[in-house]
């Protein structure tokens, strides 16, 4: 079983980050959908877990990766901010993207609204934002992502 923690636009304001480290943990992996600010070496060093990371519109200096893509278990991930698919507008180009790359879980941010959804046998994550959210209720929300032995997928949404 793993436990993995994901996260986005956390805009460096880090505060509620280990806030919902000190909740979560322990976890396997943590993935951060981009707009870090800067932020990434502390967290790269908070975390007791391998970390995935990718570069979003804000990073301007940053040396991350606009996009990534790893295994998760049996399952094959794509990561990204999202703003290069224009996920503002709809998730049709990031999951035509994530599928033509062989991935069943996408993870993306940029909009600062959580999504959790399958289309097809691709599962579509947007955590939402820790720090600047922008969902009805505006709470900073996360995703953790759960995945079996057998390779079962179970999300939940999660708010602070």
């Amino acid at each position: 079983m793993q436990k993995i923690l994901v996260v986005s636009d956390t805009h460096g304001h880090d505060d509620n980050f280990y806030r919902v480290l000190d909740i979560e943990e322990p976890v396997d992996g943590i993935i951060h959908c981009g707009d870090l600010e800067g932020s990434e070496g502390r967290f790269a060093l908070a975390a007791n877990c391998p970390v995935y990371f990718v570069a979003g519109n804000n990073d301007f200096f940053s040396d991350l990766k606009r996009e990534l893509e790893f295994d998760l278990g049996s399952h094959r991930a794509f990561l990204t901010h999202g703003h290069h698919y224009l996920v503002s507008m709809d998730l049709e180009n990031i999951r035509a993207e994530g599928a033509s790359r062989g991935a069943d879980l996408i993870f993306f941010g940029h909009t600062h609204k959580p999504v959790a959804k399958k289309s097809g046998n691709i599962y579509l994550f947007n955590p939402g934002s820790l720090s600047y959210p922008r969902q009805e209720g505006r709470r900073p929300s996360y995703l953790i992502l759960t995945l079996s032995d057998g390779g079962e997928i179970s999300y939940e949404i999660k708010y602070l």
